[in-house]
């Protein structure tokens, strides 16, 4: 069989012995490839622990970052945004949303005929904004109730709206 490789790749036998004799008999065999893919060791292996996997993989592609699992981001931002007691809106983006809802239930004149337009003291702003987060968030967390009953992790609008008919007219329905 060894007579049959030699050949095909074009040597004699002959020649190929003569070669032999000249390397030393060292463990020179070459790395074979595995169905997986990694090439083997030959047989020999050194105990590696851990960290020594975890640096090899950083040297093995330099030019390419590795990915996290699927999922493994999502968790990281829910564990942060559940340790903070930021706001999850911005505020100016909120504060013009809450003044252009209200110009709409305001007359434009007074009665003189002077136009006015109402004023906001900051912090009644800051309340409206801490409590609409707090609603958006206990509906969201009904809604992921209601896909998890369905066995679905996504939600979608109908868990929305089933949360609010359950919480009834003061919870949300208006």
């Amino acid at each position: 069989m060894a007579i049959a490789n030699r050949a095909r790749r074009g040597g004699s036998a002959g020649s190929s012995a003569m070669a032999r004799k000249s390397i030393p008999h060292s463990n020179t065999r070459t790395p074979t490839r595995s169905p997986g893919g990694r090439q083997s060791r030959g047989g020999k292996t050194t105990p590696r622990t851990p960290a020594m996997r975890a640096s090899t993989r950083a040297t093995d592609s330099p030019g390419r970052k590795r990915r996290a699992p699927n999922g493994i981001k999502a968790l990281r931002e829910i564990r942060m945004y559940q340790k903070s007691t930021d706001m999850l809106i911005a505020k100016l983006p909120f504060a013009r949303v809450v003044r252009e809802i209200a110009q709409d239930y305001v007359s434009d004149y007074t009665h003189s005929g002077t136009p006015t337009g109402l004023r906001w003291q900051s912090s009644a702003i800051l309340a409206l904004q801490e409590a609409s987060e707090a609603f958006l968030v206990h509906l969201f967390e009904d809604a992921n109730l209601c896909a998890l009953h369905a066995k679905r992790v996504t939600i979608m609008q109908k868990d929305i709206q089933l949360a609010r008919r359950i919480r009834g007219q003061w919870g949300g329905l208006g």
